[in-house]
């Protein structure tokens, strides 16, 4: 814990540089697009277009206000995906910094992350308008919202330094977690209700993280419910595990990171 406590104080100390290269990978991610940073908002827009379709038109969920339940587990998603796919490749991508021997590298992953999770902020509004027109106005149970975000950042954070690292050694590993985050959103219930799981499999889905992630998501913006303690207390317990065990593998070898990028 003390070892993890100290990383988070170096990332703090670097919370100036932090800031600005976010806001230069901002910028760079929709550079030479014409509409540029609209995507942003375009992005959740179009999927939640297009899975409202599929799911509420021609595969018929029966669940009153489906697409306000399923925006607000899929704005989050989209924060977990950008965060995995682009931390995975944060220190092989930046060979140009690693090769700095004053350069903090814990940054380089920790930015991919605080990036997606800005796109996540901005998204926010257009949620609860988006919401509201479908009958939910928000509740003051959103004021909630800082500690469920501090339990899930734990978790990706974590899995974004491990994976990082891991490509460094395995390159195959982008191309592995860009298939396994396919699989691992349609075993969440973003586009269901967990109720719709049959029971005997209910259990397999409880034991997802991102099922206790979702739901605590859901719980804010859709049933205008607070957080379930015991489970955002686990889903944080899992995040220290997680953020313990990707922060210890990624001290371990970073000293390897020039010579293999």
């Amino acid at each position: 814990m003390s070892s993890l406590v100290s990383h988070i104080s170096d990332l703090v100390r670097h919370r100036s540089l932090i800031g600005h290269l976010v806001g230069k990978e901002l910028k760079v991610r929709y550079r030479g697009s014409v509409l540029g940073f609209l995507w942003t908002f375009l992005n959740p827009l179009m999927l939640l277009g297009v899975y409202a379709l599929v799911f509420s038109v021609y595969m018929r969920i029966q669940m009153e206000n489906y697409a306000a339940f399923m925006f607000s587990g899929l704005l989050p998603w989209i924060w977990v995906h950008s965060s995995l796919v682009y931390g995975t490749n944060a220190i092989t991508e930046g060979e140009s910094l690693v090769t700095k021997v004053i350069f903090p590298l814990q940054v380089m992953p920790t930015v991919k992350v605080a990036a997606a999770l800005v796109n996540y902020l901005l998204g926010l509004p257009i949620l609860a308008a988006f919401i509201w027109l479908q009958g939910i106005p928000p509740s003051f149970n959103l004021l909630w919202l800082p500690f469920v975000l501090a339990a899930a950042w734990l978790f990706v954070w974590g899995l974004a330094l491990l994976l990082s690292t891991l490509n460094v050694f395995l390159r195959d590993t982008q191309y592995i977690i860009a298939n396994l985050l396919t699989l691992w959103f349609f075993l969440t219930p973003i586009l269901y209700p967990l109720s719709q799981v049959p029971e005997r499999y209910r259990w397999l889905i409880k034991l997802n993280p991102l099922t206790l992630m979702m739901g605590a998501f859901q719980n804010l913006f859709f049933r205008r419910q607070g957080p379930n303690w015991p489970e955002l207390g686990l889903l944080a317990l899992v995040g220290l595990a997680v953020a313990g065990v990707g922060m210890a593998v990624f001290d371990r070898y970073k000293e390897s990171f020039a010579e293999m990028v």
